[in-house]
């Protein structure tokens, strides 16, 4: 998947000009020719088609590098010299993975396995047939679909800050500047003052895709406004919530615009450096920021003197070590300083005392994404689309119980009906629709009655959840929403950073308590306590972290008050049983059983009786099996 990152090859050739990028942008545009639905096979073009494999991290870890190297394989095989492949980022389309789109027929073909790379070499490389098996399906009309444009879960996409996901090779910058890139960061150098860069942004109405949700030229006006010996600009690409990959998509899939952007923002507001905080779990995203940054700077697109404008931008990486408090703008700051990261009350904010003490703007990554085609191509155009108060689009991690998992990039104001049950398929196997969970453990559920809600920073905070950064975990009718909060808490009271005791001890008073509705040992009165403390901690906690920490429990408290009931009441039927194939047995589950409940011989797997068991948990305490006692489970 790496290769090496090339310092004295003549396409890297210093850039002294606006000129200059222009000319080169106009001689690799047949780098990208064939991608474009409209393009044709031309028969006097050396490569006629083009391979393009999914190259993300999910299509990677079920083959994709392995698909790819068979493919070049095959060509080279079968004397194919007019064809090649090309890895691209992420289409998007996760659960039919691995994905080949063959361009320019425009052929899609998923769940591609590495030994199917003989077939599309011979049979569509060579003999230009399509192999049917490996068309998507419509589950609803049974119909083969060869164009994703064609695909429910496509039709309703409109793709801005995912524009080049899926179009170019991520790890080649000649490839961005074909396609546009680095054209926005020249206009600003030439035609805009930095004044007049921040009111385009001001004019779009982009605000914050990390959560917040904050006017995105407000905050540069203020740092602009903010006098520092340095200023800094800052890319948040510490994604931690659970089901989230909407900015490791973006920085994998294109790391340029985010190297772009940060550039644009930095003349704007008058910095010269920047850092991307990345969290260490995502190796393919750093690489690939890492070859981005590393061909700017040979470009003369970063650096000194940047296209001979006279203005001077440099970029570093810094590594995370995967902690859900650092998303927060003021605990980034701290771990990148590297210190504690902790996050501290505004004001002061970062604009005016930030990273070192001095100005900083941070946005994250998806916000960034969103720059360059502003200022290409206007702040009007932007603000078209989306709500009054919304503009734009919001890209979201479509997972759980839905059928077509995946990356979504949709206009704000779409409705959740839309994306579950048109772009996401709806729920699989029959199941009922019961509420998807937005923003993370930070959000709340929404549950049908909710459905025809639209997607904006208004209308979601109306109905008790958020938008957050963008993780919508869709759950049918079999999950228990005492459980799921208990799930949200374990992950929230995980992450506390500790250093304010509403969260620090408040969360995890909170996840006592939803285990002792779980275990049935609470009444009614538990419930009454269980909502006094999460509105304690919501008004009290320091930071967005623990404010938002109860919203799973409020959440689904308001809208499945009989859940918890049952379990107040503990009219709720529970019962532990035993994984057969991680039993060792031990028999001190038996011993430690109350009622007998347990048999089994030594050294054999044992069986708990579901009409003796009373839930006490004495078993699964005992369970020496790890992780956590694995070999007991609750149901």
């Amino acid at each position: 998947m790496k290769k090496d990152h090339r310092t004295n090859t003549e396409q890297y050739t210093r850039l002294n000009s606006r000129a200059d990028l222009d000319r080169l942008a106009e001689a690799n545009r047949d780098l990208v020719a064939l991608r474009h639905e409209q393009a044709e096979r031309d028969p006097n073009r050396k490569v006629q088609v083009e391979l393009l494999v999914c190259g993300g991290t999910g299509c990677h870890s079920t083959g994709a590098g392995v698909l790819m190297e068979n493919l070049r394989q095959a060509l080279v095989a079968h004397n194919v010299d007019w064809a090649k492949v090309v890895q691209v980022g992420c289409l998007g389309f996760c659960a039919q993975g691995p994905i080949v789109l063959v361009m320019p027929d425009n052929i899609f073909y998923v769940k591609v396995q590495p030994e199917d790379a003989e077939r599309i070499v011979t049979e569509h490389v060579i003999k230009n047939e399509i192999i049917n098996d490996l068309i998507y399906v419509d589950p609803e009309t049974g119909e083969y679909v060869p164009h994703h444009a064609d695909m429910g879960f496509y039709r309703k996409q409109k793709r801005v800050a995912l524009r080049n996901c899926g179009l170019i090779d991520p790890e080649e910058i000649l490839e961005s500047i074909a396609v546009g890139g680095y054209q926005a960061l020249a206009k600003c150098l030439f035609d805009y003052t930095p004044q007049e860069v921040i009111d385009v942004l001001k004019a779009s109405g982009l605000r914050g895709r990390g959560g917040a949700g904050f006017p995105t030229g407000v905050k540069w006006q203020f740092a602009a406004n903010n006098q520092g010996e340095k200023k800094y600009v800052i890319c948040n690409g510490d994604e931690g919530d659970p089901g989230a990959f909407m900015d490791r998509s973006i920085m994998e899939d294109d790391p340029n615009s985010v190297v772009e952007a940060m550039t644009i923002a930095g003349y704007a507001i008058g910095a010269h450096d920047g850092l991307i905080y990345v969290r260490a779990e995502y190796p393919v995203a750093v690489w690939r920021l890492q070859t981005a940054i590393h061909e700017a700077r040979m470009l003369g697109l970063l650096g000194k003197n940047i296209l001979g404008s006279g203005f001077d931008f440099d970029i570093k990486i810094s590594l995370g070590a995967g902690a859900f408090v650092c998303g927060e703008e003021t605990a980034l700051i701290h771990s990148a300083e590297g210190h504690r990261g902790e996050p501290t009350r505004k004001p002061p904010f970062p604009a005016e005392s930030g990273y070192m003490g001095l100005p900083t703007i941070v946005n994250n990554v998806e916000t960034f994404a969103n720059v360059p085609i502003i200022i290409t191509k206007g702040a009007e155009w932007f603000s078209s689309i989306g709500t009054e108060h919304s503009k734009g689009t919001k890209v979201f991690a479509l997972a759980g119980h839905v059928n077509n998992i995946g990356l979504v990039e949709v206009p704000m104001g779409t409705t959740l009906r839309e994306i579950v049950f048109e772009i996401g398929g709806g729920v699989p196997d029959g199941k009922a629709f019961k509420a998807v969970q937005t923003g993370g453990p930070s959000g709340g559920v929404i549950t049908t009655e909710n459905l025809d809600t639209p997607i904006d920073f208004q209308s979601l905070g109306a109905i008790g959840s958020m938008m957050g950064s963008g993780g919508m975990i869709v759950m049918n009718e079999d999950n228990d929403m005492v459980e799921v909060a208990r799930f949200y808490l374990d992950f929230t009271c995980d992450e506390s950073c500790g250093k304010c005791t509403p969260c620090r001890i408040g969360t995890t008073r909170v996840r006592e308590l939803l285990d002792k509705l779980l275990e049935l040992r609470g009444d009614m009165e538990t419930l009454t306590i269980l909502k006094q403390l999460c509105n304690a901690i919501r008004d009290s906690a320091l930071c967005a972290l623990g404010q938002t920490a109860p919203n799973p429990v409020l959440s689904t408290m308001r809208y499945f008050p009989e859940e918890y009931e049952r379990y107040a009441r503990r009219e709720v039927r529970k019962y532990y049983s035993i994984n057969p194939e991680l039993c060792i047995g031990c028999t001190r589950c038996v011993k430690a059983c109350p009622v007998d409940a347990i048999s089994g011989t030594l050294r054999q797997p044992h069986v708990i009786d579901p009409e003796k068991c009373i839930a006490c948990g004495a078993c699964h305490k005992v369970c020496p099996v790890k992780p956590d006692k694995a070999i007991v489970l609750p149901r």
